[in-house]
């Protein structure tokens, strides 16, 4: 990217100093970290009905309530247990540092795996249900579903890039109308069913009996409405000094919102006989019914609804850079990860987490129900591993409340494994079997990645004794220089020029692939006024590389073992970066090639050409 068009969309770069000040504190830290849980709202009692409708009819509002308080008592445990990590925790890393530290690596490991797994599908999720919102008010917008997807998936990137404290402000204040917007439906829509109004005649047809799998079906669909808790636990360094009181205050309030949010839009949907259109959510149906389809109100609710979804995948642009940071920082994951940034922001964890997300997105073609089957069985699998992880180490170090604390991680960690389960039984064949196999795939590169980096340590490892007896300048390589021309020109010119000031022993290599190209060279390289002598060998099969290894190996190059040979490749720089690709790249693969072998070194001599039109312009240059 140009550097004009980045400091444009992204800003300068801050300095290191500058990182206090880019942390927030609860008022901006609430919508940044809740928006994924809000968001839920928008379609949890829709995915509950979903399942039971069909099935039972009438009574699927009934049980609605049922399946809604058992979710509202989920959050509460999860509440507490995640306002004890956040207290033992405050570094960050949430699940995956509680599981690695008390249950082992392969504990940590799933965890890490199982929640970048969610931050994903909750980037691919909640884009596309926000686009839905907006498709099911306005239909003629659905042949764009795809492209308008990846566009939110760009805008909220690029929100993030610029930094913590700038993404914060610019993504708070929806979140907050949201919040405004359902809390006002909430009320209206009791008023108006105090002031008289009747629901419109509900379907009475019960195809089926009401049975435990039915309800577990339609608990493990209104599971959605958990995920994103986890996001304050992973993101505590994030906030302003006490950052660990900070965080636990905003895990209170996300609960209490999430309660008050869930609760009252199952309740309003049982109120309302609300049923399920292929074109119209939930929501938009309750604001419909409430407001009317043409009032403020209902605009507002719609637009409101639709930023909140599209903007919860920000929690996971929060969440997941951070989590992925420290995970790279243990060595499970390259360590381009655990680099800032120019706005102090993971930025290479948020590229990846977008364009990830984004192939999601293309390949279930922004499909919600299609997505909503591989949601929430990794952040389950993450709560499960992370209160065991609290529980272990209440055991291990007891200390002051320890058997409360202990029986509220166990608790949390018992219901969340009956939950992991639930959900992979009655969503396997919805797709949660893809997010079955996946985790393993990314615990076993994870290990892979670490083992690789061990090893590397390893072998560059000097240890401090070993230091004190290295005398570099008892052992002086010999440097014999090499230089690969293709012609003689200005870069291959400077380059043998600079050859000469690093050693004694240069010679120009050329490969030929007939008499007549080895002839005009040795004439041009001939009429310098140089004593560097020119190789020239033909390739009948056009080979570049191989002829310049066989030279440096033979009797008439006279290697010798302890010999360094520098390879000096002469390159011209064009300005723009599609004039690139009109150039031969062949030094690439001849590097890669040479860098195999441990006494080659490989160095590039650059040519910075000046732009065309003043080339073109001047006398100075004639074709």
């Amino acid at each position: 990217m140009p550097k004009s068009l980045k400091r444009v969309l992204i800003g300068r770069p801050l300095k290191n100093e500058a990182a206090g000040e880019e942390k927030f504190g609860v008022f901006w830290g609430l919508p940044i970290l809740a928006s994924d849980a809000l968001s839920s709202v928008a379609y949890a009692s829709e995915e509950i009905l979903l399942i039971l409708l069909p099935a039972i009819g009438v009574l699927a509002y009934s049980k609605l309530t049922l399946v809604s308080f058992a979710i509202i008592c989920l959050v509460v445990i999860l509440a507490i247990s995640y306002r004890q990590t956040i207290e033992s925790y405050p570094n960050g890393g949430g699940a995956y540092m509680v599981a690695k530290e008390n249950l082992g690596v392969l504990a940590g490991v799933t965890a890490g795996a199982a929640l970048s797994v969610d931050y994903v599908l909750t980037v691919a999720v909640s884009v596309s249900s926000g686009i839905a919102q907006i498709t099911s008010a306005f239909p003629a917008l659905i042949p764009y579903t795809i492209p308008l997807c990846i566009l939110v998936v760009l805008l909220i990137t690029m929100g993030n890039l610029r930094g913590i404290r700038e993404s914060s402000k610019l993504f708070s204040f929806p979140a907050y109308a949201f919040i405004f917007a359902i809390l006002s439906m909430i009320v209206a829509g009791i008023l108006k069913v105090q002031g008289g109004y009747h629901s419109p005649e509900p379907p009475l047809l019960a195809a089926e009996p009401v049975t435990l799998l039915l309800l577990l079906t339609a608990f493990s669909n209104g599971c959605a409405a958990v995920t994103g808790i986890e996001a304050v636990s992973n993101a505590v360094p994030n906030f302003k000094h006490p950052s660990t009181k900070h965080a636990k205050t905003v895990m209170l309030l996300l609960a209490g919102l999430v309660i008050i949010l869930f609760g009252g839009t199952s309740l309003l949907a049982n109120m309302y006989h609300v049923g399920i259109s292929e074109h119209k959510t939930v929501i938009i149906q309750i604001a419909g019914l409430i407001y009317g389809n043409s009032s403020i109100m209902f605009y507002f609710t719609m637009i409101a609804t639709f930023i909140i979804l599209c903007l919860a995948a920000n929690t996971a642009f929060s969440g997941f850079p951070l989590l992925i940071s420290v995970v790279a920082r243990e060595g499970y994951a390259p360590r381009q990860l655990s680099m800032k940034g120019d706005r102090l922001s993971y930025s290479n964890g948020i590229v990846v987490l977008a364009a990830v997300s984004s192939l999601l997105i293309v390949i279930f073609k922004a499909n919600v129900s299609s997505l909503i089957g591989l949601y929430a069985i990794g952040v389950f699998i993450s709560f499960t591993l992370s209160q065991s992880g609290m529980f272990i180490k209440w055991l291990r170090e007891r200390g002051k409340h320890w058997r409360l604390k202990a029986s509220i991680n166990g608790f949390g960690a018992l219901v969340t494994a009956i939950v992991v389960v639930i959900i992979a039984i009655t969503k396997f064949n919805q797709g949660a079997w893809i997010v079955v196999f996946i985790v393993p795939i990314m615990m076993f590169l994870m290990i892979r990645v670490k083992k690789h980096y061990i090893a590397v340590s390893k072998q560059l490892r000097v240890s401090d004794e070993d230091l004190s007896m290295i005398d570099i300048t008892r052992d002086v390589y010999r440097n014999r220089v090499i230089i690969p021309i293709d012609s003689v020109n200005k870069a291959s010119i400077r380059a043998l020029r600079y050859a000469r000031t690093i050693s004694e022993n240069v010679v120009a290599f050329n490969v030929s692939i007939d008499e007549a190209s080895a002839k005009k060279i040795k004439e041009r390289y001939s009429k310098l006024n140089t004593d560097i002598p020119l190789i020239v060998k033909y390739s009948p099969f056009r080979k570049v590389v191989d002829p310049l290894l066989k030279f440096i190996e033979s009797a008439e190059y006279d290697y010798q073992r302890g010999d360094m040979i520098t390879v000096i490749m002469p390159e011209f720089s064009v300005r723009s970066f599609w004039q690139k690709s009109l150039h031969n790249q062949t030094r690439l693969f001849i590097q890669g090639e040479l860098l195999k072998h441990k006494h080659i070194v490989v160095c590039t001599m650059p040519l910075q050409l000046k732009d065309d039109k003043y080339v073109l312009k001047s006398k100075k240059y004639n074709p």
